[in-house]
């Protein structure tokens, strides 16, 4: 089983993997272990990641890029309408409303939704983590901003599932972090003790994220989370961008923000810049060659002039730390330690700030690039049942206040209540009661959308099905499940109706009423304790936690009081038994900006075929390539290596074939089927074959012929001592050594024949012999021979131990023999009395 972390970035993604030897971050296929965020469609195929960087500048209208911030949003949101004016490609609104990228591939006009191209390039960091491990990749765990919404989870999980990825979990980018600084961590306090407080602060390329964790041994909590979603990395640069805009308007008389292409090019100067004042304090040169209507461009700036330059961001530094701290109620003594992460916080003016603020030296251990994708690699991980991991508890937060509505039949109005405040603990589930007579909605939205960075504060409305009355016309007790899951999703997870059974008896129902009334008089003291229900749970593991993190609270509406001031009364009526059995209820969820299954399985579907598209054209491209490849090496090697096998006329015709195969190449043969490439090789072939096998056949049939030569002397030896009376083969049968010498004078002749008829002819002629017959002839002279020439001696009788001390004592070997050859049976038979003739060996 594989186990995968993908840090999805606004710029550049990371994947890392777990191995026997720990978490790794692994290159692609350009030996590089980022890989950009973007793609690059074009008319035959689609480039993904380093492929596609290469190609934004020369295919600007169909190069897709800084995607990640688009997930989730209608096309009428206001800040995908800002983005829009930014981005060099065309946003459209798609049918359901929500955005679509407009692009031209396989040279017609197409609109996919943005889950569609972040499935691309999952797709793509599933097939690089696949070539990396050997083996198939379906689990993982997806990082995402903090402050991401609902709908903007929803819809990232939607293009994993596009991807054929299996999302384990959909971490969020800070208890990412925190989880591959702690889990390493030998020296944490013990449970019992005060936890070690750690702030992380992560500035990407288009985000700003401030995290405060309490560490203990085996547990991370996240005590707080603030951000500020639109300052990073790339507002750095567009403020360069403007000043640069501005200077060249009145330098060069130049309009840069009409030019998309020649904007491009000074965004990506201006981040080289960027990243080199980071380093030097020094004035710093900025030169484009043939930037707009081929002029070249200069200029200059400095880290001072930098930072002036970019005052308002630098001041949008503090707020959120200062936020993080009031919201974990810490003061600055209490903090640790201060670990910077993401590429925008290597600029000394923001490590500045940070510093500053803290009072304190700031922390750079972990890998600024990296942390994200190894933190999801070790939650994946911890999650999957392949690995075994250290015991460690992880308590995240809900980043906004969630609050439940519905409509109150007692008095014309809603009933509301706040299930999740800021920075509870999550996963986490609650249970709530109504007292209800029919099905019911309740609508779920964020309490203070100023809070959110989201301009709808809705998350869904649910439906609660199959309510009725009691059999006494009384309200049904309806419990509802809320939950907010692994994803930081909320959902109504299920709900039931308590049913009450009267039987005859003597016992009364008062308990559960009087839990109803109690509990809807102090909903607050519930909600409070079951925070700390949570906090006292999160060193359980995380699937007890959330079973046992299952609580009560009543909703405080005047439905519950009705129903309750009714029942005062009934203490004082006679006594009645009553079962109770709980009966679940279908619920009906509409959430906002949901996909449809239906939608998503087209979208699978389709990137199905995109891919077997990218992959018949790598097919044709290889086979054109190969014919590139043998019209170069052939004409190069006609000239050297190839030059004695061919008649000059022929190399003439072959040459003059080569040239128009390659001229072809470049006019009509650019664009070709796959299988026309494959008959050019194969004719080009036709020719080049014989030549090639001439010059391979000369190389080797010396070499062989030596061999066969020296094996057929062998032979012939052996025959000449048999017919000497030898020792050694007078075993052998008259008319077999008959049939070996007439075999082997045969093959002699075979080849003294076939040498002369070879050295009769020229190295440009097909050889009379090929290097194959002759290892064929010598492998069949080996199966004749040998066995006849190798047949061991029948068995003689063992002497006794006399004889045999005396024939140790008077006799060697006889005519050259070895006493090995000549004693090789008894030698199994009887070891022991094989001894003297072993000694006569060493004699």
């Amino acid at each position: 089983m594989s186990v995968v972390g993908i840090d999805l970035g606004f710029l550049n993604c990371y994947i890392g993997v777990a191995r026997s030897g720990g978490i790794e971050t692994i290159a692609n296929e350009y030996s590089d272990r980022c890989t950009p965020a973007c793609i690059s469609l074009g008319s035959k195929t689609r480039a993904i990641g380093n492929a596609a960087k290469s190609q934004i500048i020369t295919n600007v209208k169909n190069a897709v890029h800084g995607f990640k911030k688009l997930h989730g949003r209608a096309f009428e949101d206001p800040y995908i309408q800002a983005e829009r004016a930014k981005l060099p490609y065309e946003l459209q609104k798609m049918p359901n409303g929500s955005v679509g990228v407009k692009v031209r591939y396989l040279d017609e006009e197409r609109l996919f939704a943005v889950e569609q191209i972040t499935g691309m390039l999952l797709a793509k960091l599933k097939e690089t983590s696949e070539s990396a491990l050997k083996k198939p990749v379906a689990d993982c765990v997806i990082s995402v901003p903090s402050f991401f919404t609902d709908a903007e989870r929803r819809s990232v999980m939607a293009a994993a599932q596009i991807a054929g990825l299996n999302c384990l979990k959909l971490m969020n980018e800070t208890t990412a972090v925190a989880l591959a600084y702690g889990i390493y961590k030998q020296d944490l306090p013990a449970l019992e003790e005060k936890p070690r407080n750690v702030v992380f602060v992560d500035m990407g390329h288009s985000a700003y994220q401030v995290s405060i964790c309490a560490f203990n041994k085996g547990k991370l909590k996240v005590l707080a989370t603030t951000f500020d979603p639109f300052v990073g990395g790339r507002n750095f640069d567009e403020a360069l961008v403007d000043y640069f805009s501005e200077e060249f308007r009145t330098k060069y008389k130049l309009n840069v923000k009409e030019n998309p292409r020649a904007l491009l090019r000074l965004y990506q100067e201006c981040e080289k810049l960027k990243k080199l004042m980071s380093a030097n304090a020094s004035d710093l040169p900025l030169n484009i060659e043939c930037f707009m209507n081929d002029l070249d461009v200069s200029s200059k700036m400095n880290r001072a002039q930098f930072e002036q330059l970019c005052a308002a961001l630098l001041a949008r530094v503090e707020p959120p730390l200062r936020a993080a701290m009031d919201q974990a109620k810490l003061q600055r003594e209490d903090i640790y330690s201060i670990e910077i992460v993401g590429g925008a916080t290597r600029i000394p003016a923001v490590k500045e700030q940070i510093s500053n603020f803290f009072c304190k030296e700031i922390s750079t251990t972990l890998n600024a690039d990296e942390a994200v994708a190894r933190g999801c690699a070790l939650q994946c991980a911890i999650l999957s049942p392949a690995f075994k991991v250290r015991e460690f508890s992880i308590t995240d937060v809900v980043p906004y206040s969630i609050t439940l509505r519905w409509k109150s039949s007692y008095e014309e109005g809603t009933g509301e209540c706040e299930v999740f405040s800021k920075n509870h603990a999550a996963p986490f589930s609650k249970v709530i009661t109504f007292h209800k007579k029919e099905p019911f909605d309740l609508e779920a939205y964020y309490t203070h959308p100023h809070e959110v960075p989201y301009p709808d504060s809705r998350i869904g409305r649910f439906t609660i099905q199959n309510v009725g009355p009691q059999h006494d016309g009384d309200n049904s007790k309806v419990k509802v499940k809320v939950r907010v899951n692994i994803h930081g999703l909320f959902s109504v997870a299920s709900a039931s109706v308590i049913e009450k059974l009267s039987v005859e008896g003597e016992h009364n129902d008062t308990p559960m009423d009087t839990e109803s009334a109690s509990k809807s008089q102090g909903r607050d003291e519930e909600l409070d304790k079951m925070q700390v229900d949570q906090e006292e749970g999160v060193q359980k593991s995380q699937a007890e936690q959330q079973n046992q993190a299952d609580e009560e609270t009543e909703n405080a509406g005047n439905e519950t009081k009705a129903p309750s001031g009714e029942k005062q009364d009934h203490p004082s009526q006679p006594k009645t038994k009553t079962k109770v059995k709980s009966i679940d209820l279908p619920i009906q969820a509409s959430l906002c900006r949901q996909l449809g299954q239906d939608l998503i399985n087209s979208y699978i579907e389709n990137e199905g075929k995109m891919m077997m598209q990218d992959k018949l054209e790598k097919e044709r491209n290889d086979a054109k390539n190969a014919v590139e490849e043998y019209v170069y090496e052939f004409r190069d090697k006609l000239c050297g290596a190839f030059e004695k096998f061919i008649t000059e006329e022929d190399s003439n015709k072959l040459t003059l074939m080569l040239e128009d195969t390659e001229n072809w190449l470049y006019e009509d043969g650019e664009d070709q089927p796959k299988q026309v490439y494959m008959d050019k090789l194969q004719e080009l072939k036709k020719f080049g074959q014989p030549i090639q096998e001439r010059c391979m056949e000369h190389e080797e049939r010396p070499k062989v012929l030596n061999e066969l030569g020296k094996k057929i002397q062998l032979l012939m030896k052996a025959v000449e001592a048999y017919k000497n009376k030898d020792e050694k083969y007078d075993h052998l049968d008259p008319a077999e050594m008959e049939k070996v010498e007439k075999y082997i004078n045969e093959a002699m002749n075979w080849l003294n024949s076939k040498m002369n008829a070879q050295n009769k002819l020229s190295l440009t002629q097909d050889p009379v012999v090929k290097v194959a017959e002759i290892l064929a002839k010598s492998k069949e002279l080996d199966s004749f021979c040998n066995p006849i020439l190798s047949k061991p001696k029948p068995k003689i009788e063992a002497p006794s131990e006399g004889q045999a001390k005396a024939n140790g004592e008077h006799n060697g070997p006889m005519n050259g023999q070895s006493a090995a050859e000549t004693k090789p049976e008894p030698a199994k038979d009887n070891p022991q009395q094989t001894k003297p003739p072993g000694e006569m060996e060493v004699d």
